[in-house]
């Protein structure tokens, strides 16, 4: 049988065990080794952490600054921004005033007794506090009950970017932070040292961009349930474009270039002038998709990267468009080329065929004409004959084939002429030298892609 245990002897445990476990922390020791207990207790003796300072006297303020440590990355996938940050709050607890001239550190863990803001980042994603070695929180309370409470923490903030630019682009982007649950009645943020109270930027340095200016604002957010504190950080990024200089700005440039070597090749060398413009076109097809792996796929964003990428490809493409044109032509004008070869540069006119063949068919009838009549007027002097009226009768028999011939000439003239006319329209568009569109190329691709050039870079970079 198990010896009974008297109920005097679990009274006296109980007592004891629940004075070793209450308040664990207040058995901390200060770096001076001086004992917390006598002191905290004193300071937390009808203390309620549930309740704000000056519970019934107004709003109680709460002055805020940072120390930016770092800023890891800035996705314009994500279109977010991560950052360590050193977040610092100083308020005034009239129920933590204690005598003396020296402030108290404490453990962080001590936070857990205290009154705290309920500060959070409006845009955070996610976010976390510092564990290691400890949760990395700092508790320092001074003589006239002014209490500093700093954090250090990682936070990944939403920035809307603006994209239209890419990459010659400055992105504007904030750090908001807002009390959670107590309204502008109740609490009351400030910066203590207005723009001054943001540090660490100055030694910063960022992969891609440079930052160019911060400052801060107060405001109040405004929401359903009513009007909160918040101060907000902006800081401006402007890009670096060297890196996208080097990378596509100048080998892009350069396959536009390359382009204009099938100028200076014969036409004949077709095989020749087909591969440098279909292997332009390729490279520079991968070349604009490689570009645009690193962005977001969104159609409200026409980048600036995009519109000088599709500048190039046109000039790539018309290069490989401009030696279709000319061979087509050179195909469809061998007379010209022989013409060319053999007599100089005297081309053959079309009009001045067109006169030929019309005054042949017109010599081919008056022969016929002739032929028809009478032996007697077939051998009458021409040169002698006068212009003028000779009387015919109804009944005279030379004058009834007179009226069918007549006709069909008529009509056959009529037509040459409409077709004369139809040449000529088309004529309009005759190149009398195919190989002078080379020539030309020579000129306008270049001084366009300049021109384009000049264009592009001072409505980007000026306006």
């Amino acid at each position: 049988m198990m010896p009974v245990i008297p109920s005097w002897f679990t009274l006296f445990f109980f007592i004891l065990f629940s004075r070793v476990t209450e308040n664990p922390l207040l058995s901390a020791e200060v770096k001076d080794g001086e004992i917390l207990p006598p002191t905290i207790q004193k300071l937390m003796k009808g203390y309620n952490k549930y309740l704000r300072p000056f519970f019934d006297n107004g709003p109680v303020t709460v002055g805020m600054s940072l120390d930016i440590a770092s800023i890891d990355t800035i996705s314009e996938i994500n279109m977010d921004y991560t950052a360590t940050i050193f977040l610092r709050q100083r308020w005034t607890d009239e129920r933590l005033v204690f005598q003396g001239n020296k402030s108290l550190s404490l453990d962080g863990r001590l936070v857990e007794l205290l009154w705290v803001p309920d500060t959070f980042i409006v845009d955070s994603k996610k976010s976390f506090l510092h564990d290691i070695t400890v949760e990395n929180r700092l508790i320092r309370i001074f003589p006239n009950g002014t209490v500093l409470y700093a954090l250090r923490i990682t936070t990944t903030v939403a920035c809307n970017m603006d994209l239209t630019k890419y990459p010659m682009d400055k992105q504007t982007c904030t750090l908001q932070l807002e009390s959670w649950g107590y309204n502008v009645n109740d609490v009351m943020f400030y910066w203590t040292r207005g723009n001054e109270s943001v540090s660490g930027l100055d030694t910063l340095r960022l992969a891609q961009y440079t930052v160019e200016d911060h400052y801060t604002s107060v405001s109040e957010a405004m929401y359903e349930t009513g009007n909160y504190p918040k101060l907000v950080f902006h800081f401006e990024l402007k890009r670096s474009i060297l890196y996208f200089i080097l990378e596509t700005y100048v080998p892009s440039s350069l396959l536009v270039v390359l382009s204009w070597v099938s100028f200076w090749i014969s036409q004949s060398s077709v095989p020749a002038r087909i591969c440098i413009g279909v292997t332009t076109v390729l490279t520079m097809t991968t070349l604009m998709m490689g570009a645009r792996t690193s962005l977001p796929n969104a159609n409200c964003f026409i980048k600036a990267i995009d519109v000088y990428l599709g500048i190039c490809f046109s000039f790539i493409f018309g290069a490989l468009i401009e030696y279709a044109v000319a061979h087509f032509c050179t195909l469809h004008h061998p007379d010209c080329n022989h013409a060319l070869m053999y007599r100089g540069h005297h081309v053959l006119d079309c009009d001045d065929e067109m006169n030929g063949i019309v005054t042949t068919i017109a010599s081919d009838s008056s022969r016929a004409k002739r032929r028809k009549e009478p032996s007697g007027q077939a051998h009458a002097p021409a040169a002698s004959a006068e212009p003028g009226p000779e009387p015919h009768s109804p009944t005279s028999p030379g004058a009834k084939p007179q009226q069918p011939v007549s006709q069909p000439l008529a009509r056959g003239l009529r037509s040459l002429s409409l077709l004369r006319q139809m040449l000529r329209s088309v004529n309009c568009c005759h190149v009398e030298n195919p190989h002078y569109i080379d020539n030309y190329s020579r000129v306008t691709f270049p001084l366009s892609f300049v021109v384009v050039n000049m264009l592009y870079w001072t409505y980007y970079l000026y306006l």
